[in-house]
């Protein structure tokens, strides 16, 4: 399968701090990609490098086998982008924001744009500036839609709508996805969406691609095992600086309690806390959301990499020592 995000080494400064740390992504063709990070990780700014929106100061990408920074007019009409806020024209109806957006795609799909309107119970007479918020994300996916990309680019798409409305536009994307096999890359502050619908998932920790790998992946191999010491208390010098350091992303102690939170627990990460003599040890799933809390959360120096199954060894450490 080819991909149809490549990126090499990509990387963006803004005075003197990096905010996008030699970037090496691959997004597979026919794939949902949920790009992740804590605010200021470099999300916005990779996408924006992505669709040219942004100049990179080193590396470069292509999208659909195109170099970014030479995209064709053709290629860019296989593309589409929906931005964090949904900007429209407001003084537009939405029938005129559907006129004036029409002629830039030679492969607009008109009863498309009018099933997902209609769906939406959305009027062609209504002034974008009178929407809600959540009704300007709605005319912002049916025009993102209707060109038929192949490439959709969403950023932080459901930011700021309430829960019903989020859950609607969610499902109404992922209808929209699973019958015509798009790509899409899209970041999002909220965790429960990104579960729901991405296939892999990247994390960006201060610029750097720290998580590569399918969602269920980063997700099965977080665990959260509590301790319960009786007597004296642990430190918790002694967990850094142990045998737990290998795969451990946090801990925390608590009175007699002591939480760890690692990725995997296999026999050898077990013998490791039993020789901590713990009076008990409860091994906690984790799910989307709190395993990315603990993670991003972590000490980032020794954070545990999550590669893509395809990459080597070389490039993964050139990766992760940036």
């Amino acid at each position: 399968m080819s991909d149809a995000i490549i990126t090499h080494r990509l990387t963006k400064h803004y005075g003197s701090k990096r905010v996008v740390d030699c970037l090496n992504l691959r997004v597979p063709q026919g794939c949902v990609y949920g790009l992740l990070g804590r605010n200021g990780a470099g999300k916005s700014t990779a996408i924006k490098m992505l669709l040219g929106m942004v100049h990179a100061d080193s590396g470069h990408a292509e999208l659909l086998g195109e170099r970014c920074d030479h995209l064709a007019a053709e290629t860019r009409a296989r593309i589409a982008y929906l931005a964090e806020g949904h900007p429209l024209y407001g003084w537009m109806t939405i029938g005129e924001a559907v006129r004036f957006t029409r002629p830039f795609y030679p492969t607009w799909n008109g009863p498309l744009a009018d099933q997902i309107l209609d769906h939406f119970e959305l009027s062609r007479r209504q002034k974008i500036r009178r929407l809600s918020r959540g009704q300007q994300a709605q005319v912002s996916l049916a025009l993102a839609v209707a060109p038929e990309p192949e490439l959709l680019v969403l950023d932080d798409p459901t930011l700021g709508l309430d829960t019903v409305v989020r859950r609607d536009f969610l499902e109404s994307l992922i209808q929209i996805i699973q019958r015509h096999g798009r790509t899409i890359l899209f970041s999002s502050h909220i965790l429960g969406d990104v579960e729901r619908v991405a296939d892999r998932i990247g994390i960006l920790v201060d610029g750097v691609l720290r998580v590569d790998c399918p969602t269920e992946t980063f997700r099965q191999r977080m665990h959260k095992v509590v301790l319960e010491f009786h007597g004296p208390k642990l430190e918790v010098e002694t967990v850094r600086e142990g045998p737990l350091c290998p795969g451990l992303v946090s801990y925390r102690q608590i009175g007699s309690r002591v939480e760890l939170v690692t990725v995997g627990y296999d026999d050898a990460q077990r013998t490791a806390i039993e020789s901590l003599q713990p009076h008990s040890i409860e091994v906690l799933d984790l799910n989307l959301e709190d395993a990315f809390i603990e993670y991003t959360r972590g000490p980032r120096r020794s954070l545990p990499l999550f590669a893509m199954e395809t990459e080597d060894a070389s490039s993964t450490d050139s990766q992760g020592a940036a």
